[in-house]
């Protein structure tokens, strides 16, 4: 009989949730939907100096975020790592008593002493055949078989390590607490873990690991090591130097969607010319041999490239949906007083095209809601230095006042006086876009003037003008 295959995903809540761990996370979320199997969420939080309950929530919401949601019947979970402390140290004792452990008393300083009277790194091996008890300030140690420890690795192939370099290593502290490798080990025994899929880092740590599988007579899990995260100087992603933490894009106004089909692509590519392809898409296709082993470039802009389409992808109602979070904010320019749904319902398709994260709304419309233009140093000076700034401003207001007002007709008036200046249109409507909404890039202009209305449009080219001089 078939056992369904269980998928773990067990990060520690120790902080905000990586982008790195998001990726691993829709990994094992893609193959448990493919393979009709289980998502098994671990929380590993025996690390008590650090852990916080509001970072395990944190790891919930940022799960459920992207679509792994806790109430769907193949997620299973949350279980923690501290609630088995038993059952760990049950294991160690268990492995000393089979003699694939051992206890030893060197201090961390004799250590050291014994390695540079030596010339060799680490530990030696001094305790193995001492037959010491359990005792104050003793630690169990693993014992290392001799030979070569084969990793089958689904996107690494054969990952082979002599065991010879691999120092004999504790699954107990002296005070009688377990080490996170071990309780990784039992954990997933004792959950009936068949694959584990998880960032390269942790490769090292595997053959130890399947030691310990070995030793307790349990068939190791199927092993999958996906590539690392880097940065665009090819330096693994860091908390300390990128940014990384999965909240973070979120509150840019990264679309989940799109932030999944993004994640997804990083060491695996859908088949075909797209990159971008639904979800379903991805399940149907997504293989662990399929994926690269080379580092992956989290590349920001492409993130917002692929955000900007999804965006686009949105129906109006949708976007208008999705924006209300950045238009509500505290710290949005205008008043709520100020704010009107309906002007803004009327002008979102202008900006839909326009934006590639949804924290741009506010800025793109605030010039519709603020009595004046804002004011951007920056882009004033930028497009009002050219000498026919002046100029071209004072023709439009002397045009813009009997023109018909559609945007059509606001553009043609704007290219006449460029033509007769010899001034492209993107070159001469610089002065204009700044006078009416503050800066150099937004929305599109015309389109913009004609819903803003001829008042307000000639009420700001004028005080453009005065200062102008």
């Amino acid at each position: 009989m078939t056992t369904a295959p269980r998928f773990r995903f067990a990060p520690s809540p120790t902080g905000f949730f990586h982008v790195g761990g998001a990726r691993t996370a829709l990994y094992n979320w893609a193959l448990a939907q493919h393979l009709g199997g289980t998502f098994v969420l671990r929380i590993e939080d025996t690390d008590e100096s650090r852990n916080s309950p509001e970072w395990t929530q944190g790891i919930i919401d940022a799960l459920g975020w992207l679509g792994i949601n806790s109430d769907s019947p193949q997620f299973e979970g949350p279980y923690f790592q501290s609630h088995n402390a038993d059952k760990h140290i049950a294991a160690a004792h268990r492995l000393f008593e089979q003699g694939n452990a051992y206890w030893c008393d060197l201090t961390s300083e004799q250590i050291q002493e014994r390695a540079k009277a030596s010339g060799k790194q680490g530990y030696d091996g001094y305790s193995r055949d001492r037959g010491l008890s359990a005792g104050p300030g003793h630690v169990l140690r693993f014992r290392v078989p001799q030979g070569t420890t084969i990793v089958h690795d689904l996107v690494r192939g054969e990952v082979e390590f002599a065991n010879d370099t691999i120092e004999d290593f504790v699954l107990l502290r002296s005070n009688g607490s377990p080490m996170f490798l071990l309780a990784n080990v039992i954990d997933d025994i004792d959950m009936t873990v068949t694959h584990v899929v998880r960032a390269e880092e942790h490769l090292p740590n595997t053959p130890k690991q399947q030691m310990v599988w070995d030793a307790l007579g349990v068939t190791p899990p199927i092993w999958a090591h996906v590539p690392v995260l880097v940065n665009e100087q090819r330096k693994k992603l860091s908390k300390r130097r990128d940014k990384v933490a999965l909240e973070q894009y979120k509150s840019d106004g990264i679309l989940a969607d799109a932030m999944v089909n993004y994640l997804m692509t990083l060491g695996w590519a859908p088949h075909g010319d797209t990159e971008i392809v639904p979800w379903t898409t991805m399940v149907e296709q997504f293989r662990l041999e399929d994926v690269n082993h080379s580092p992956a470039f989290f590349d920001v802009k492409k993130l917002e490239a692929f955000n900007g389409d999804y965006i686009r992808a949105l129906s109006l109602s949708d976007f208008i949906d999705a924006c209300q979070p950045w238009l509500t904010a505290s710290d949005v320019a205008w008043s709520p007083a100020q704010f009107d749904a309906d002007v803004f319902a009327s002008i979102a398709s202008l900006i839909q095209t326009r934006v590639a994260v949804l924290s741009e709304v506010a800025s793109m419309v605030d010039f519709f809601f603020l009595p004046d233009a804002p004011t951007d140093d920056a882009s004033w000076t930028k497009a009002m230095t050219p000498e026919w700034a002046h100029d071209v401003l004072n023709e439009c207001a002397r045009e813009y006042a009997t023109c018909d007002w559609n945007h059509d007709s606001l553009k043609l008036v704007l290219e006449t006086i460029g033509t007769n200046r010899d001034l492209k249109l993107g070159k001469v409507q610089a002065p204009l876009r700044v006078a009416i909404t503050g800066r150099t890039v937004g929305p599109p202009l015309f389109e913009s003037i004609e819903f803003l209305g001829r008042q307000r449009t000639l009420a700001r080219i004028g005080v453009a003008l005065q200062r102008l001089g």
